[in-house]
């Protein structure tokens, strides 16, 4: 179920925050039942993907030591334990309220991921977006779950910066593990395609962030007149996280998202002082 990846579903929280509503207890209530939607939906999906991915996992170097591949949970009980955490997944929302633009994300997420497991994992290019577009829906469910409006700034930054970090984890795989030897995909890939694509990434995120954060305008970070310096400071630790895991996924030093948030200072120290000054400019 891999607990330590529930870390991407805080992405859920990025939309009630930025939208100056975090502070509300029926938008907590809602993020926190989106939040918990997510683990158990995402949990399912690592249980198949793990399922599916079994002789393969068994080459990997780090992959080998999960829990369905070592041999330590049996087939049967981790698809059983799939279907029960998808039936949580849909059924726990029916209880809170009535969402229907979150029961259509979860809707998507997982007919996504499936669709990624039977097939198209293997497919170069598409994959990026297929597993990109967790992170974006993650992102959107929490504005879903409360019914938030967001900027397309917002969602282009979101949307981009995670085929950005698929991009940099791709690069790292590819020069630490070898084309094709884990993952098939890879063998589709060459370093200077990688390279140029996380230049290209990079460069949107960067650009559509600044131009969300300098956004005065409804839907804008900076609408809250009266904050706007530390509101479009935060440009500042976004360029360096960005120039940081790039130096990093070229070196083939490239982690997963909750590895370097759990793991790497700079990453932490970085992201820390963005949710500092967000948090100033819009609830100080």
């Amino acid at each position: 179920m891999r607990p330590v990846q529930w870390l991407k579903n805080g992405l859920i929280g990025v939309a009630p925050v930025a939208a100056g509503v975090a502070t509300h207890a029926d938008v907590q209530r809602h993020t926190a039942a989106a939040f918990l939607c997510f683990c158990a939906l995402s949990s399912a999906i690592y249980l198949l993907n793990d399922v599916r991915d079994l002789e393969a996992d068994r080459r990997h170097p780090t992959k080998r030591h999960r829990a369905i591949p070592a041999g330590q949970l049996r087939v049967s009980w981790a698809l059983a334990a799939a279907l029960v955490l998808t039936l949580v997944a849909f059924t726990l929302p029916m209880l809170l309220w009535q969402p229907e633009g979150l029961y259509l994300i979860l809707s998507l997420y997982l007919a996504i991921h499936l669709a990624y497991n039977f097939g198209v994992k293997n497919v170069a290019i598409i994959e990026l977006g297929f597993v990109a577009s967790g992170f974006f829906l993650r992102a959107y469910a929490g504005a879903a779950a409360s019914h938030i409006y967001v900027s397309a700034w917002f969602l282009v930054v979101i949307s981009f910066g995670a085929l950005f970090l698929v991009v940099g984890k791709r690069s790292s795989e590819l020069q630490q593990v070898g084309a094709g030897a884990t993952r098939k995909v890879l063998a589709e890939y060459s370093p200077d395609f990688l390279h140029s694509a996380l230049t290209m990434t990079a460069t949107v995120v960067i650009t559509t962030y600044c131009l969300w954060a300098f956004d005065t305008s409804y839907g804008g970070l900076s609408s809250l007149r009266h904050h706007m310096v530390p509101i479009r400071l935060t440009v500042i630790p976004v360029v360096y996280a960005m120039l940081y895991i790039m130096r990093a996924a070229e070196a083939g030093e490239g982690q997963a998202p909750e590895d370097l948030l759990w793991r790497n200072r700079i990453v932490q120290l970085l992201g820390l002082s963005w949710a500092v000054l967000l948090f100033i400019g819009i609830y100080a």
